[in-house]
């Protein structure tokens, strides 16, 4: 059954949540990060969350449009095809969150349909906190996998890269993240209803890499501080599967209204490209041109 897109522009009521502390360290442990920010080391309130952990505050309304009847979304063909996040203002335990989700666009493509959903989180004050873009794919009958249509050699001039990591996907890593973010769609969980829909197996949320490359980030040209993160987008062009290693490379970008732009890709071990078309925004960085600075693996 084709999407309806007389959807388009359909708004779902705002959903209400509350931060806390477990719930940041948790999700923090589940994407394998341990940056001092997001731990409780005597001040709960210094405790910021992780960059993507916005994306469980949200998630309920995303799950209001993908579970729309009248979309006609299926949930069992569906994977995360892009997202593209905006990062406004700190999450703090305690945080008093209202999220907004609307159906942006429907698109037909070569194998499948397309779902953009404009997300929002804003606090109790009314100020904006995160602002997303999350694209979803219903993989067409014979789609086995979400594959890149554009060209994935990595082999365009970006000049010399600033940034190397090679990091562990654990092979429970589903699990503790599905625990963590809420989102317990069982092609993540269960290898019998994966293959039944055409993957080779479970994969890993496309939200969980895109918080290991959020560390890359972080860690690097951010020099350690979650709040200089900005932006983030990114496609993820093919699935990550537990128990293996990927490796994110990071540029320099442009710079402009005083914000530096990195360019990244990840790809898994096998040299596929996993994650293409990043981009990454700062503010205060230090990044830099000359040579290569290789994070420690995870």
């Amino acid at each position: 059954m084709a999407l309806n897109r007389a959807c388009v522009g359909k708004e779902y009521p705002p959903i209400r949540t509350t931060v806390t502390l477990d719930a940041i360290e948790n999700y923090a442990r589940a994407c394998n990060d341990d940056n001092p920010c997001y731990f409780d080391h005597g001040n709960p309130r210094a405790v910021v969350a992780p960059p993507i952990f916005g994306a469980t505050a949200m998630f309920h309304s995303l799950l209001a449009a993908t579970g729309d009847p009248e979309a006609g979304v299926d949930v069992m063909r569906l994977v995360h095809s892009e997202q593209d996040v905006e990062f406004f203002r700190p999450i703090r335990p305690g945080d008093e969150m209202v999220s907004h989700s609307r159906i942006a666009s429907i698109e037909t493509r070569a194998t499948g349909e397309a779902m953009a959903i404009r997300l929002t989180l804003h606090n109790a004050a009314g100020e904006l906190v995160q602002r997303a873009i999350n694209t979803i794919f219903i993989r067409g009958p014979r789609s086995r996998e979400a594959k890149s249509s554009r060209t994935q050699d990595g082999e365009r001039s970006r000049g010399e890269p600033i940034v190397n990591s090679i990091q562990r996907i654990d092979p429970d890593q589903a699990v503790r993240y599905a625990a963590a973010s809420g989102d317990r769609n069982p092609i993540h969980l269960d290898e019998g209803v994966a293959r039944m829909v055409g993957l080779p197996g479970v994969i890993i949320h496309g939200l969980c890499t895109m918080a290991f490359v959020a560390r890359v980030i972080v860690d690097g040209p951010c020099g350690g501080d979650p709040d200089r993160l900005k932006r983030m987008s990114v496609r993820f062009s093919r699935p990550v599967h537990p128990g293996v290693t990927i490796e994110t490379t990071v540029w320099n970008g442009s710079e402009a209204n005083g914000r530096k732009r990195y360019l990244f890709e990840t790809r898994n071990g096998a040299g596929h490209v996993v994650i293409s078309d990043g981009i990454a925004e700062s503010i205060g960085d230090d990044g830099r041109s000359e040579g290569v600075r290789r994070l420690p693996s995870a």
